[in-house]
């Protein structure tokens, strides 16, 4: 297997609205930060890989237009996932173990405040038995955090207390979108949305743009920011269907750990991408992080979420922890489809 490090990232602030720019105008100034921040140019990648989804964007191939962003000279070899920006790094990964390039571009955009998010992933589910029943994402989870509560697993309060704790930790990232300090008591005597679900167990609406280049150990070396190693990635499914199987549980998140060699280490910080409270409860679990684990010190997806952005999103603030020397090992995870169906877990350490 080829080394293959993290050597440059860079996100938008992200916010409820982003209605002064588009998707071009969002990646033009952050690609340009990547670029300089990293002492890399476009000039030193290989490979260009987008995630996106044109569900979003309202458009047909609206990720050809996004690659205006990198300018129109010189050409470039590129490609884009139907995904989020995760998926995009994984598929630049492997393409560097090929041996086909040593450097690559990625970036990943989504504004969700367009439309109605709750209703638009309803078109991610299977076409015949359940999206005409319009289940939206919000729905969806509430089955899961029902399953998770009467099964004994967690409290009502246990999840308040994740909602807290994220956004309180927003507060020293200032590019998180909702952050503060909350009251516990004050937030579980709100009405529900889905029950049990109330505000604070939900992720807010989000518009943000992310980048990364990564890049083989030869290249890496020469890189003016020090570089944070990828240990270890993988990904894996489970069924479309959610009545098929264990909602209280992430099998594919604890094989995909188990692939990337995250239990051959101490870990000191996690960055999990879990946009309702519930779901950091299952993912802990699956990933099998003790209380000694720092779980995300940026705020993750309950301070920020934008849809495309916030798993790639995981792995820059778990690069930018190893970086500031706050985590030696990190590990960064990634989720996708509903009540997390897909799942990435991506291990990152730093030279020491």
């Amino acid at each position: 297997m080829r080394k293959v490090a993290v050597v440059g990232y860079a996100q938008t602030p992200y916010v409820r609205s982003e209605v002064q720019r588009n998707e071009v105008e969002m990646l033009m100034p952050t690609i340009a930060e990547l670029f300089r921040t990293s002492g890399r140019s476009k000039k030193d990648i290989d490979f260009t890989c987008s995630g996106s989804t044109d569900y979003l964007a309202g458009q047909s191939f609206s990720f050809v237009l996004a690659v205006d962003a990198l300018g129109a000279w010189p050409p470039i070899n590129e490609s884009h996932v139907e995904m989020d920006g995760a998926w995009a790094l994984y598929e630049s990964w492997v393409k560097i173990q090929t041996g086909e390039i040593d450097s690559a571009l990625i970036f990943c955009f989504g504004r969700s405040s367009m439309g109605d998010p709750a209703e638009t992933m309803i078109l991610q589910l299977d076409p015949y038995t359940l999206a005409p029943l319009g289940p939206d994402a919000i729905s969806m989870a509430a089955l899961q955090a029902r399953a998770l509560l009467d099964k004994g697993k967690v409290t009502e309060r246990d999840l308040a207390e994740i909602a807290v704790r994220s956004r309180r930790d927003a507060k020293s990232n200032p590019e998180a979108q909702l952050k503060g300090d909350f009251d516990v008591d004050a937030i579980l005597a709100e009405p529900t949305i889905a029950s049990p679900l109330r505000k604070h167990d939900c992720p807010p609406i989000s518009d943000g743009a992310a980048c990364m280049i990564i890049a083989s150990e030869e290249v890496a070396s020469r890189a003016s920011a020090p570089p944070v190693w990828i240990t270890g990635i993988e990904h894996r499914l489970e069924t479309h269907q959610p009545g098929g199987r264990d909602l209280t549980v992430s099998p594919s998140t604890k094989a995909s750990a188990e692939a990337a060699g995250l239990a051959k280490g101490k870990v000191d910080v996690a960055e999990i991408h879990a946009p309702f409270t519930h779901q950091e409860i299952i993912l802990r679990e699956a990933l099998g992080l003790g209380d000694d684990v720092r779980i995300n010190p940026s705020g993750g997806a309950l301070a920020a979420n934008p849809i495309m952005v916030a798993g790639l999103a995981r792995i820059g603030e778990a690069y930018r922890q190893v970086v500031a020397g706050e985590a030696s090992r990190a590990v960064a995870h990634a989720t996708s489809g509903p009540c997390l169906q897909q799942n990435l877990v991506c291990v990152l350490e730093g030279n020491s």
